[in-house]
């Protein structure tokens, strides 16, 4: 394995420890405020739980991946110097957008939601946590717009030996976007909805005191991973007609054949047994009660993720040797003077960093799953004070 051979591995496998943290985050987001506005228009105290719980899960998740984003920022500096002197102008405008929704709006939102509750009126309060959502989904667009340029450099031109941006619109409407936005949010329902769904089937299996709310969990991760897994799978096979006319081989290689095939294999079965199996069980709750389906239910919660690096994989490997395609190979992308070295030690460094975060990331919330519900700090009341009043004190 030569230098370039290292570089390419360090950005693959540092760029799908993120894509989990990603994934999660665009499941977890809009099920936490589909939650919250149940309680809202029912006043039921079970969804205000349930929003309060999932919604912790989520800011675990997004707190711990918001630095494995940095390291990926971190790599396009050190190793990929060349992508950004020829395709800067257009590649980086939509990573700027990506980075003041992210960094800015998003945790703007999020920190009021966080520290709004019983201090905000519930209709603001509600208002936030869907802002929120909005804005996870937009940084998410504008990466996909990224990825989309360097799939089908559409809407730019070449000038002075650079690519420059010369039509907007055709950045924004690139064939290789408009199908994968959507396949991308099909898989973060998908991914949210099975995590709910095995977590609430653990804690049914170990017969938790809290029956009536994880079986209202249960039904909710269950009806989202359904709905999530058939539209990934949707716009996953519309995507094909779209690639053969950009990237007639896309999927010839090896790497990329084996991750089309493993993922349609996880996306097929999925989108069988999860809405037509298991969405039907819910009547009248016999999933709930069928315990000898839980540990089934809790062995589907990594499928999302499995799926989304194997279509990560085919997606990114069907374009090589080109980084955009058809103008700027990977050879000339690489950053001059790299050595051997440099790109390992930055390889250990940084897959050690997010290798980590995502143990981290793991065991905080399977430790969240274990205390459940009734061990919640998001949204608790704040204790009276106990001090007496000037009034009584005299």
């Amino acid at each position: 394995m030569d230098v370039l051979d290292l570089a390419r591995l360090q950005f693959a496998v540092t760029g799908s420890l993120h894509f989990l943290f990603v994934v999660l985050t665009l499941g977890l987001a809009p099920l936490v405020a589909i939650m919250q506005t149940r309680h809202l228009l029912t006043g039921r105290p079970v969804f205000e739980r349930m929003t309060r719980f999932w919604g912790q899960i989520y800011v675990i998740n997004y707190a711990v991946g918001v630095f494995t984003g940095l390291v990926m920022e971190f790599q396009f500096g050190l190793n990929w110097s060349g992508l950004t002197h020829y395709a800067g102008d257009v590649f980086g405008a939509p990573l700027a957008m990506e980075t003041l929704i992210a960094f800015f709006l998003e945790s703007t939102f999020l920190g009021l939601w966080i520290f709004g509750w019983n201090r905000l009126p519930r209709g603001l309060h509600l208002a936030c946590i869907w802002l929120v959502a909005l804005t996870a989904y937009a940084s998410a667009f504008f990466i996909m717009v990224a990825n989309s340029f360097l799939q089908n450099p559409a809407g730019s031109v070449l000038r002075g030996g650079r690519l420059v941006l010369s039509d907007v619109g055709a950045l924004f409407a690139n064939p290789a976007l408009v199908m994968a936005f959507p396949h991308v949010i099909g898989a973060g329902l998908f991914a949210g909805g099975a995590v709910v769904m095995g977590a609430s089937a653990y804690k049914l299996f170990r017969r938790t005191s809290e029956q009536e709310f994880f079986r209202q969990s249960l039904r909710t991760g269950v009806m989202w991973a359904a709905i999530g897994s058939l539209v990934a799978a949707g716009f996953g096979y519309a995507q094909f007609g779209v690639l053969d006319g950009i990237q007639p081989d896309k999927f010839d290689g090896p790497l990329a054949a084996l991750g089309l095939a493993n993922m349609r294999l996880i996306g097929e079965t999925s989108q069988l047994v999860i809405p037509f199996i298991l969405a039907p069980l819910l009547f009248r709750h016999l999933l709930a009660r069928a315990r000898w389906l839980h540990p089934l239910l809790m062995l589907m919660t990594p499928l999302p993720f499995i799926a989304a690096i194997f279509g990560w994989l085919a997606r990114e490997a069907g374009r090589q040797p080109w980084v955009v395609y058809g103008r700027l190979d990977v050879a000339h992308a690489m950053s001059p003077g790299l050595t051997y070295g440099s790109v390992m030690a930055s390889f250990v460094a940084f897959a050690g960093v997010l290798g980590l975060l995502a143990l981290v990331d793991y065991l905080l919330i399977a430790r969240a799953v274990r205390r459940g519900p009734g061990q919640v700090a998001l949204g608790a009341p704040e204790p009276a004070d106990p001090s007496p009043s000037p009034a009584l004190a005299l």
